[in-house]
């Protein structure tokens, strides 16, 4: 998978979908954590388009991995209290 990168951090001009092989633009952030790793509120993220958010949603969920699933420019602004602020 794609490492999750801001658009300045990657030098591109928008994120990009974490799916293996995917170039489309990221539209969703899969929040998430494996609690044999991470503390419980460490959060790491994936990015995901439109075709592949439902692929990469369930493949954190079966492992009991996916905490949540917001879109980018929720993601951004930090409204919610999870994203940057």
């Amino acid at each position: 998978m794609n490492s999750p990168e801001t658009a300045a951090e990657s030098g591109a001009t928008t994120p990009i979908c974490s799916a293996k092989g995917c170039r489309a633009d990221a539209v969703w952030v899969l929040a998430w954590n494996n609690p044999k790793l991470h503390t419980p509120e460490r959060r790491k993220t994936w990015l995901a388009c439109e075709e592949h958010r439902e692929h990469l949603s369930s493949f954190l969920d079966v492992r009991g991995f996916l905490k949540d699933v917001v879109t980018l420019a929720e993601w951004e602004s930090g409204a919610d209290g999870r994203g940057p602020s």
